[in-house]
């Protein structure tokens, strides 16, 4: 395959990209950082661009037979309505056989005031009428919560130095946690299987889990014992300004304080083992992926939470 990978640069995008390459797949990606400014990404061509020109993602599909698509963490829905648009005419136009849409993050079944879901829903509809009737198939994946995301720097500290696995969901909140990684490998099967066209899948980890079962997975995981503590949303998003940005730590958090208020306990299971029978794919249990990371780096950060 030649694939267009929108957000190679991002987490989710580069570990989708980096299984492609090691499967002998060309990928390409653009990015508006500087070129001195971009994570490594070997073996992927990465071209400077911008989403919300046309020509700039025109260029980044053309010749591409197929396009695996994560959009940045953007919540103005003007702007990112604009790359929808783009991305889908890029498409058309280029003629792709099929385009792999990575939701970033489960959908409510009824509208929200949460820009995280909305703009989401936005983008998934537009590629959907967007594509309809050109002959270019699209296949949604719509993930849980990450694993990634607890391997981070309001993480790593006091899991750490005082064995708190901290995150803002409830202690009772089911959810089937996913690896970037084990994303990546739905993605590529969504890219590859035949017969998914049109589909929707709610992808998951293989167990759900509450806040003490996950603490327990990392407790196997890490040889130590691990307590939940569940972490207020609201410092949770002042902690992601510090990475991200106010105006994309809001967005991010804006799914957390919906889900943390338990509007819609859905959103954080997985369907049922649909998606890993359709897909074929077998996500590694949360103790496996632990064992994997190199916490040890966290140990000299001064991090920690109280509980």
């Amino acid at each position: 395959m030649r694939v267009a990978v929108v957000g190679a640069t991002g987490f989710q995008g580069g570990a989708t990209a980096r299984l492609l390459v090691e499967r002998g797949h060309q990928v390409r990606t653009l990015s508006r950082r500087p070129e001195g400014e971009r994570p490594q990404l070997p073996g992927v061509s990465c071209g400077s661009g911008d989403l919300g020109r046309f020509e700039d993602v025109r260029q980044l599909f053309e010749g591409a037979t197929h396009a695996a698509v994560v959009l940045p963490l953007v919540y103005q829905a003007e702007k990112v309505l604009r790359y929808a648009q783009n991305i889908a005419r890029a498409a058309r136009e280029s003629g792709v056989r099929r385009l792999v849409f990575n939701t970033n993050i489960r959908i409510p079944g009824r509208t929200t005031n949460v820009v995280g879901f909305e703009t989401r829903r936005l983008s998934e509809t537009v590629f959907r009428e967007g594509l309809s009737g050109s002959g270019v198939e699209l296949v949604v994946v719509r993930p849980p919560v990450y694993l990634d995301n607890l391997f981070s720097p309001w993480n790593g500290p006091a899991l750490m130095k005082e064995g708190v696995l901290a995150y803002p969901l409830p202690v009772d909140a089911r959810v089937a946690w996913l690896s970037h990684r084990d994303l990546a490998e739905a993605v590529f099967a969504a890219l590859t299987v035949d017969g998914l066209a049109g589909r929707a899948f709610d992808i998951g980890g293989p167990a759900v889990l509450t806040g003490p079962e996950l603490a327990e997975e990392f407790g196997r995981g890490l040889g130590r014992e691990v307590r939940y503590v569940p972490l207020e949303p609201a410092v949770f998003e002042q902690g992601l300004s510090q990475l991200l940005g106010a105006e994309a730590a809001a967005g991010v958090s804006g799914v957390y304080h919906y889900m943390a208020a338990g509007a819609d306990p859905s959103l954080l299971k997985d369907d049922e083992g649909l998606s890993a029978t359709a897909l074929s794919v077998k996500p590694a249990r949360a103790a496996e992926w632990v064992a994997r990371q190199p916490w040890q780096m966290w140990t000299g950060s001064e991090h920690s939470y109280d509980a």
